[in-house]
């Protein structure tokens, strides 16, 4: 699967999900895209939320709260000259429909929150953009996300449509992260690409994830844990910590190779040092016959290998051999 220029097949990639963390401060959004590439993120992510178009106006508090952290529309495009300018991929997920209009020029794929993973006109809209998507599957069991599938595709979908694990709880326990999900969901969507969407404090969660099959990490990214009481910044990633994920993310990519079961290079010099001969358990005069009570299997395997014991059983010696002594097919007749 292909996000811009991303095959997310060959290099697992990493979304630093600014969020909300920017608390409505262009600039600090800015920072922290600089921060975010600087750390070796491969996308940034923000939310384009218009609070009228989000919130019912009785929830006042709320409101107000979504009303100081939101970007408008003019913002989110300088957002995304900063990212093209750092090099790193510009994300953003929309909460109404008219912003998906709007995202549909800035964005290589759209981000589908798990709170609307059952926002069907909302998956109808991003459907019909023909953008590759990434569905966050929080607050859903697998027929939830067979379901909001099936409206994707139904809807026109024709990019391709990725499916993150994640558990919408904020942090999430480490017995909640539920991480075996990952390969259920591989398991069920084997044509699909799956991720995971961290919300558990630390980095780790998300770097197992990675060695489960996780495709697309996103993880929470915050300038600092102690900016303010908003409740995001303590379960975010610092830039110290986001490095050191991405550092341990790369490692383990590394270390799980392509799968295919042959020897490796750094093992070619242990080869006959590791393996055993056959070799003679007594002392052997020429001319006895060979019997399976003469033989033994000693290292290194620079003689015949253990398999080959009958080619010998039977033969007679044409030479003595000692105890310890590999046997050889020009020695027997």
């Amino acid at each position: 699967m292909m996000i811009g220029p991303h095959d997310i097949q060959k290099r697992v990639l990493i979304v630093a999900e600014i969020g909300n963390n920017h608390e409505g401060d262009v600039a600090l959004a800015k920072d922290m895209i600089h921060a975010a590439a600087q750390a070796g993120a491969d996308a940034v992510k923000f939310q384009t939320i218009v609070p009228e178009r989000f919130v019912r106006a009785s929830q006042v508090e709320r409101m107000v709260q979504l009303q100081r952290f939101a970007l408008s529309y003019e913002e989110f495009t300088q957002l995304k000259t900063v990212a093209d300018e750092t090099g790193v991929l510009f994300l953003s997920t929309p909460f109404d429909l008219e912003s998906v209009a709007f995202l549909n020029g800035l964005v290589p794929a759209f981000k589908i929150a798990s709170g609307d993973n059952t926002f069907y006109p909302l998956l109808q809209a991003i459907a019909q953009t023909g953008k590759p998507a990434i569905l966050s599957t929080g607050l859903a069991d697998l027929e939830q996300v067979r379901s909001s599938m099936r409206r994707f595709e139904l809807e026109g979908g024709a990019g391709a449509l990725a499916i993150l694990h994640c558990v919408t709880s904020y942090p999430t326990l480490p017995e909640q992260a539920n991480l075996s999900a990952i390969r259920t969901l591989k398991d069920a969507f084997p044509h699909n690409s799956v991720g995971y969407s961290d919300h558990t404090m630390g980095i780790r969660a998300a770097v197992a994830s990675v060695a489960l099959g996780a495709r697309i990490i996103e993880k929470h990214f915050t300038i600092d844990k102690q900016f303010s009481d908003f409740h995001d910044h303590q379960l975010s990633a610092d830039p110290e910590e986001l490095t050191e994920m991405v550092l341990h993310i790369r490692e383990l990519e590394t270390m799980l190779g392509t799968g295919e079961k042959v020897a490796q290079e750094g093992e070619e010099n242990n080869r006959i040092g590791g393996r055993r001969s056959i070799v003679s358990k007594r002392s052997l005069r020429a001319g006895e016959t060979v019997t399976l009570e003469d033989l033994t299997w000693m290292r290194p395997g620079d003689g015949m290998p253990p398999g080959d014991e009958h080619l010998l059983l039977g033969k007679r010696l044409t030479a003595p051999l000692q105890v310890g002594e590999p046997f050889s097919l020009e020695i027997v007749e």
